[in-house]
């Protein structure tokens, strides 16, 4: 299935054809598609009558809902370029982001205040703060930023006739990933290359308008994201939930609204595994069952079958850089529990060796990716740009280069096999361990820190830190996960900390975190 040339083109033929249909329903209401798109309209009109211009940066600082999802339309028939950030991200990460996009305004929600008011300091780009619960033009504490309720925008702005003209090749999104240096990086996105993207994961998933998807994963993760964008470009349904910490209640919201589709993380799908034991749980509306982010462990897939008996279950693997790289047919799932797939339709593969060229089947490589959805760079770093992107001699084409190992078997199955750099991926999220690093060594008390990710097959990894205490002082575990928990998103926080002398050093006198992960097992 081919999706529109530009995202917002998608919810504009929804609403279309199906103005009364429920697009979205959250935790406290719902909207239509006609809804979503004249409110959509309407904050790209008080955007634009405010300044905001075409190709400007324009943070997201939500709640998962319909209104996160209605600030993203509104950015983009504005002619603008989102840029999705966690609420749980804290002020001194939101204020780098915002200033490395040079971005011209945030919509945000008061009840994070006590973040984005600290953010927001000393931002001379930036210009306008929508924010639910916010009215009124009196600006945020400390600056002579304008301000506005989000809601009252949605409801009486001007509405915009038509989204702003924008090409293929435009910027839709920075979507900012963790990178090894510990500096979060914008990855950028252009329109045809998420609509690529979204038209291709429909395809080999077969997702249809009758579909219902439950959205528990963050909307600033992308696979969160491109649940909405596919799901708005069919005229699905997307039920949302702000997190899976309510087993339960998630339950309970799967049966009330028939969800026929569930994209989850293999911790999501470790906790469902340990709640089958306690009653005799089953959900056969739902027909689908995608996991990616992390490695889906064979010993989980009884469990999923029993919670969904009539589901087809996709493992997947992908990255920021080009959203999603493979799949496993659902029949295949069984004789490949291991395998990550084929290259997802639309697109190629290959495995080369650190000099480029291609590796036979069944030896290790690292994955290099070709297709219409992979990245136009990151903002502001041609030298990981450089990294990252390569030209293959032969034919001219540009190539992502995931600088992941694996192995292909002769039918085209690929292996995970391991990363080439140190980023750790737990929960679903990717976590910089230099980032985790640097905020201990902020902490009164510690001298040194290091940062490792240590299987676990809940978690995908576990973060575990070994600290260094500064002479003369002493330190709880306890203590420090605390300082963490205060300026760091929760899934960063490190699950253990080991208080060491020193820390074990190379010959070159680097931090030997080789040995750190052999005494972790």
């Amino acid at each position: 299935m081919t999706a529109p040339p530009l995202l917002a083109d998608g919810l504009l033929q929804s609403a279309a054809r199906l103005p009364a249909k429920t697009a979205i329903i959250d935790e406290t209401s719902s909207c239509t598609y006609e809804q979503l798109a004249e409110k959509s309209s309407r904050l790209a009109g008080y955007l634009a009558a405010h300044g905001i211009q075409p190709g400007d940066r324009v943070v997201i600082f939500l709640d998962n809902g319909w209104p996160c999802a209605a600030a993203v339309y509104g950015v983009l028939m504005a002619g603008g370029v989102f840029v999705l950030v966690n609420p749980q991200t804290k002020s001194e990460k939101l204020h780098f982001i915002l200033a490395d996009c040079g971005a011209t305004a945030l919509i945000t929600d008061r009840h994070l205040a006590n973040q984005y008011e600290q953010a927001v300091s000393g931002l001379d780009r930036l210009l306008l703060v929508v924010s639910v619960g916010t009215s009124g033009t009196s600006g945020v504490q400390g600056t002579s930023l304008m301000t506005a309720d989000l809601h009252e925008v949605m409801s009486t702005g001007p509405l915009q006739s038509a989204p702003v003209p924008r090409s293929t090749s435009d910027l839709a999104a920075l979507i900012y990933t963790s990178g090894s240096t510990g500096e979060p990086k914008g990855v950028m996105q252009t329109q045809g290359a998420m609509a690529f993207a979204v038209g291709s994961i429909i395809e080999y998933l077969q997702i249809t308008a009758e579909d219902r998807i439950l959205l528990v994963l963050p909307m600033a993760f992308d696979y969160g994201l491109y649940q909405v964008l596919m799901s708005v470009f069919l005229g699905a349904t997307v039920v949302v939930e702000r997190s899976f910490v309510f087993l339960g209640r998630v339950y309970e919201v799967m049966r009330k609204h028939k969800v026929t589709v569930l994209p989850g993380v293999p911790t999501i799908f470790s906790i469902m595994q340990a709640s089958i034991a306690e009653s005799d749980l089953a959900f056969p509306d739902v027909r689908i069952v995608t996991s990616t982010a992390a490695v889906l462990h064979p010993s989980l897939l009884p469990a999923l079958a029993t919670l969904f008996p009539n589901a087809r279950i996709f493992k997947m693997y992908g990255l920021t850089e080009c959203k999603r790289v493979s799949y496993l047919d659902p029949d295949l799932l069984a004789d490949h529990p291991e395998s990550v797939g084929i290259a997802i339709p639309g697109t190629t593969v290959c495995l080369r060796d650190r000099a480029g060229n291609p590796v036979p089947p069944g030896e290790p490589g690292i994955l290099h990716v070709q297709g219409p959805h992979i990245m136009a760079g990151y903002w502001n770093r041609p030298e990981a740009t450089a990294r990252m992107l390569r030209t293959v001699p032969e034919t001219g084409e540009v190539e992502l280069v995931a600088q992941d190992w694996f192995t292909q078997d002769p039918d085209g199955l690929l292996y995970f096999v391991g990363r080439s750099d140190q980023i750790i991926k737990t929960r679903g999220e990717k976590v910089s361990p230099v980032e985790v690093e640097n905020m201990l060594c902020q902490m009164d008390g510690i001298s040194q820190a290091a940062v490792i990710g240590v299987p676990d097959q809940r978690l995908g990894e576990q973060i575990l830190a070994y600290v260094v205490a500064a002479p003369d002082r002493s330190l709880a575990e306890g203590e420090v996960r605390r300082f963490c928990a205060a300026r760091l998103e929760n899934f960063m926080v490190p699950q253990k900390i080991i208080f060491l002398a020193e820390l074990p050093r190379t010959g070159n006198n680097k931090i030997d975190k080789k040995l750190l992960l052999e005494w972790s097992v």
